[in-house]
């Protein structure tokens, strides 16, 4: 059994019901005993959206709020991006990494689909060599919204990206050839998973 508990961070204009919805069949590809945690930006609680805006506006306050909710809430053992999300979890996967690592980032892998990476001055800080933890890159051929090769650059950012590819567009895609290179990779992490009480669902259902 996995038991592992991964957390989920949804694109831009969208919301951890909607992630829900959008990994349904890739989450249903894969074991069972996997918990996803889905969440809300905080820009949503105010009547926003996204994790950011343009130029990374924003971003200050959603890394002040997630480092929080990681050291307050639940145990996680990894973190799944879609999109703005997983551009998210690019730059957490760095903070984890840095000198000075935040409380709360002790999570062991990242999985991103459809994500990009920040090259603007304010992040070099945050990439000054490949980043170590273990990772998985989703990219779609005949994606209109993150092209390939953005997705491409941000696997670039790790020493020993798992990358896969799809004919699709800016999905989550489902299938064998992706979920079961997934599956595998999140197996190596069965042995190191924690133990705790479940926490299903998004953050507001708890």
């Amino acid at each position: 059994m996995l038991n592992l508990r991964v957390l989920c961070l949804h694109g831009y204009h969208g919301t951890g019901a909607i992630l829900r919805r959008q990994m349904a069949p890739l989450a249903g590809a894969l074991p069972a005993d996997i918990e996803f945690v889905y969440i809300d930006a905080p820009s949503l609680a105010a009547g926003d959206f996204g994790w950011w805006h343009e130029g990374f506006s924003g971003w200050e306050h959603t890394r002040d709020w997630i480092l929080e909710w990681l050291s307050a809430g639940p145990r996680i053992d990894g973190i799944f991006g879609f999109s703005q999300g997983a551009a998210l979890a690019g730059l957490l996967a760095a903070l984890r990494e840095s000198p000075r690592a935040p409380r709360g980032l002790d999570f062991g892998f990242a999985i991103m689909v459809g994500g990009f990476t920040s090259f603007l001055p304010q992040h070099a800080g945050l990439f000054p060599r490949p980043l170590t933890i273990p990772s998985v890159h989703v990219a779609g051929r005949s994606d209109p919204i993150v092209p390939r090769s953005d997705s491409l650059k941000l696997a670039d950012r790790f020493t020993d990206p798992l990358i896969l590819e799809h004919n699709g567009g800016h999905v989550i895609p489902g299938d064998r050839t992706v979920a079961e290179p997934i599956a595998r990779f999140l197996a190596r992490f069965a042995s190191t998973a924690g133990t705790g009480a479940a926490y299903g669902a998004t953050a507001s259902e708890q």
